[in-house]
């Protein structure tokens, strides 16, 4: 698989070195599920939350689109549908990052691999497509990009995937906000890594990043009721997290998480030193954090419903002090919430169905605001009746989630929604050139 020049991974190194510890305490932002290094923060009550939406063949114009939707209950228009930014074909739209400066949305297609980059800045109730990045595969060999981290003036790309067979041996790969790649970064096969990945958590005071691992393209591609019986298809989920220096870039402690480790959440508070994940298949909570030498360490500290009907966790969001944990189990439907004043002793104190079938979680940084998605994967998703597709928001006072309101996709005619963002008015920009072209347009 092809990896960066020499130069540009020792000109990477030096810039991540030079800013690695920018955040030398955790910064406030919109949502918990942020990059530290992101800017622009919204302060109090989002307007907008923007979607990420997968095509449905015959529905609406079928293609992957962004959705925006009002979310600020003082709006004419609040819990409506306020704009669509279609890119006009089909790609398995899954998870989208913003830029450190918060003018781009990134989203990535897990199928046809496209990057797309929305300007979120001029108008932020109106999103739109301003660069499409195709050419990941041919100049990475890495496919299916899934998770977009910002760091300062770059984002960084996880893929699921290579372009050579299919399969979960992939790399991150480094581009500069203009879109220009500046260096790949393939995943440990050795000493005990198995090249997967899937997610991306940045820890500045600790001078560390995790990364998580999932399945390659002919897995996740695949009918799920058919990927459940292929038993050979089953031995190919990942089952590492791998620590990096964040300056270097380079892999230093690979962790046994078997099951498939999704998402990585670092606790927010200021001086912790854990993150938790989840891993799908053997449905648990994980715990990586220092001992007391300073050592690194991974743990299994609490089941997620129970394991042997795998409810199959996926998204999960943190609370901004690190005392709370929510967690979506897409078979069940189910929202959890854990109580994490003991990170090594998760306790579930909360949780209801919230629909047929739930995968994405966001909350607000307040707490009281909690947007929950329906879609996991077009393959995966449940059929008929139970294939239910929407946005649910919700209110949280601490004991109860009470209905805030919701958008039906299908009625709507959108597709299936998966990823969210937070978005505010307030963060309408003037674009450098005094124009009415993003400078991304130009490039």
């Amino acid at each position: 698989m092809p990896g960066a020049s020499v130069s540009s991974v020792r000109f990477a190194a030096a810039w991540l070195a030079s800013f690695a510890l920018i955040a030398s305490s955790w910064a406030l932002a919109d949502e918990t599920c942020n990059s530290p290094y992101i800017g622009n923060l919204i302060k109090g009550q989002e307007d907008y939350v923007y979607v990420w939406t997968l095509g449905i063949k015959g529905l609406g114009d079928g293609s992957d689109k962004l959705v925006t939707i009002d979310a600020n209950p003082a709006s004419k228009t609040y819990g409506k549908v306020v704009h669509k930014a279609s890119v006009g074909r089909r790609g398995e739209a899954h998870h989208m990052g913003l830029t450190d400066d918060r003018r781009f949305l990134w989203a990535g297609g897990l199928d046809d691999s496209r990057i797309y980059v929305f300007d979120i800045a001029k108008d932020p109730a109106k999103p739109r497509l301003v660069k499409t990045i195709a050419d990941l595969p041919g100049k990475t060999g890495y496919v299916g990009p899934h998770t977009f981290y910002a760091l300062p003036g770059r984002v960084l790309v996880q893929g699921l995937s290579n372009a050579k067979d299919g399969g979960g041996v992939t790399g991150m790969a480094l581009y500069n906000n203009q879109g220009k790649l500046i260096a790949t970064y393939p995943m440990p096969t050795e000493g005990g890594g198995d090249g997967y990945g899937y997610d991306i958590a940045i820890n500045p005071q600790k001078n560390v990043l995790l990364t998580s691992s999932f399945t390659g393209k002919k897995n996740y591609m695949m009918n799920l009721g058919k990927l459940v019986k292929d038993a050979e298809a089953m031995k190919h989920f990942g089952n590492t997290m791998v620590l990096w220096d964040l300056k270097a870039m380079k892999p230093t402690k690979i962790f046994s998480v078997p099951g498939a480790p999704l998402e990585i959440r670092w606790s927010l508070n200021q001086g912790d030193n854990w993150a938790v994940t989840a891993s799908a298949l053997t449905s648990k909570l994980w715990l990586i954090k220092q001992n007391a030498k300073g050592e690194w360490q991974a743990q299994s500290v609490a089941d997620i419903g129970d394991p042997s009907k795998i409810p199959l966790p996926v998204d999960i969001s943190i609370r901004a002090d690190g005392k709370g944990l929510w967690v979506n189990t897409f078979m069940d439907g189910k929202t959890h919430y854990f109580d994490l004043s003991n990170p090594e002793k998760p306790v579930q104190t909360y949780e209801k169905v919230t629909g047929k079938q739930v995968n994405m979680i966001s909350q607000s940084w307040d707490g009281e605001r909690v947007y929950v998605a329906s879609s996991l994967l077009a393959n995966w998703d449940k059929t008929g009746a139970d294939g239910e597709q929407f946005v649910r928001v919700f209110k949280w006072d601490g004991k109860e989630l009470a209905p805030a309101f919701e958008v039906d996709f299908l009625k709507e005619k959108l597709g299936r929604a998966h990823h969210m963002k937070l978005g505010s008015k307030a963060l309408k920009t003037a674009f450098e050139d005094g124009s009415e072209r993003s400078p991304l347009a130009a490039r």
